[in-house]
């Protein structure tokens, strides 16, 4: 940026504060935010960079501090992955959450209604059409799990039908009454949205959601089964930049400016946690000590995460939005299982930084971070029966559908529709197919 535009910004910013009040700044669907420095918004600006350099310092490729709508803080190698479409992975669960609330703000989709609604007929057995949509947003669709074999199909990528795959899962417990986090209940979630829309997600996405932002299509990439369903669990790989534009809607009730793109009354419900998991919402995690928020953040803090650590803090009482993109960066003495389980370690020790540099601390220190024992079971995350389903083999195969035919669907190669220069993680390159902003 150049100096005359961030001054042109500071300028703007300045317009909307009296002399000895915090600045607010507007939300914006140009390429750049605005912007203020801490001390405008009762912050230290020395103590905010020493948490920006801590964060540089542990796998935070891109991190983005606002307050009161302003962009305050700047992770260190922001300039060279402000505009690179990034894997955001399990936070992409919030983006459907976000979509299902407009739909249902249109009319086009009922919570309370089982699926069985918007599935075509003979699709699913009498059990699975009963689970609701809301069960599908709170993950109490009862499916059994396995985090990773359920989501490596979609990486490698062979899936045929991640939708009808859902639908072969045994459920091993009735829906709607205990929480287990599954991947392929968002697949099957995003598929119901676009029964219940008439049209491609990406398409409805596109309109009510990315173009009020300012997000234009060439700047990320969607991942796809062979069917063409859009995953819900993971792969929208975006830009930073981007990513912290629907933290910051989220963070303003759903409002855009002067645009109203999803209710206030669904992103109260999103935040409301459910009764089979208080640390859960519709497709968010709710609450301190909840997923990679640390416990000791105010009792209004809510959260997008995603598979090593692509995350959205915000935090109303403080108007704080934290986002930040990387490679896990958390410290743990008990290895790769620690790692893997422990990763408030981070959180908390940014956070605490960042509670440092305002101007009256507002929580006290808890000081530093201990680590509990790892508790990591291996089988949470594999589960052969669900791997081997993809094949069209065991108990949670749905018959008639394996990676050679499902159904009637017609079915792309393998790697067909992934751009140029795009693999698991990131976009990259100069074709022009390849997502990016330019």
């Amino acid at each position: 940026m150049t100096v005359s535009l961030l001054l042109g910004n500071l300028f703007s910013v300045s317009a909307n504060a009296t002399p000895g009040e915090p600045v607010h700044c507007a939300v914006t669907s140009t390429r750049d935010p605005q912007r203020a420095t801490p001390e405008q918004v009762g912050m230290n600006s020395a103590r905010l960079h020493d948490a920006m350099v801590f964060a540089a310092e542990r796998n935070r490729f891109n991190v983005q501090v606002f307050r009161n709508n302003c962009l305050i803080g700047e992770g260190l190698k922001n300039e060279r992955t402000d505009n690179i479409a990034w894997n955001i992975w399990s936070s992409t669960k919030s983006i459907v959450s976000i979509l299902a609330g407009i739909a249902w703000d249109r009319g086009n989709l009922e919570l309370e209604a089982p699926i069985d609604r918007y599935l075509p007929a003979g699709l699913g057995s009498r059990a699975h059409r009963s689970i609701t949509v809301e069960n599908l947003l709170t993950e109490t669709s009862g499916m059994q799990v396995g985090v990773l074999t359920e989501g490596i199909t979609g990486v490698i990528p062979i899936d045929p039908n991640s939708a009808v795959q859902a639908l072969g899962m045994p459920l091993i417990h009735p829906p709607g009454t205990v929480f287990t986090y599954s991947q392929r209940n968002v697949d099957l979630l995003s598929f119901v949205i676009e029964l219940a829309i008439g049209e491609p997600l990406q398409q409805f996405a596109q309109r009510e959601l990315f173009d009020p932002l300012g997000i234009p299509r060439s700047d990320y990439y969607w991942a796809t089964d062979r069917s063409e369903n859009t995953y819900g669990y993971a792969h929208l790989m975006i830009p930073p930049k981007n990513f912290a534009k629907l933290g910051l809607l989220v963070s303003n009730n759903g409002q855009w400016g002067a645009q109203r793109i999803v209710s206030s009354d669904y992103l109260h419900k999103a935040r409301t946690p459910s009764p089979r998991n208080q640390c859960y919402g519709y497709l968010f995690w709710i609450g301190p000590g909840c997923a990679d928020v640390p416990g000791f953040l105010p009792a209004d803090t809510y959260s997008m995460s995603g598979l090593g650590m692509q995350n959205i803090f915000i935090i109303p009482s403080l108007d704080l939005t934290v986002m930040w993109t990387g490679i896990f960066g958390n410290v743990s003495s008990q290895g790769i299982s620690g790692i893997v389980q422990n990763t408030q370690e981070l959180s908390h020790e940014f956070f605490r930084k960042v509670f440092d540099a305002f101007d009256e601390r507002p929580m006290p220190d808890p000081g530093p971070f201990i680590e509990p024992p790892a508790r990591v079971d291996a089988r949470v995350f594999v589960d052969w029966d669900i791997l081997m389903s993809v094949f069209g083999i065991g108990p949670a195969a749905y018959p008639g559908c394996n990676v050679f035919a499902c159904l009637n669907y017609p079915l792309a190669p393998p790697f067909e529709g992934i751009p140029p220069g795009c693999a698991v993680l990131v976009c990259l390159g100069p074709d022009p197919r390849t997502p990016g902003i330019r």
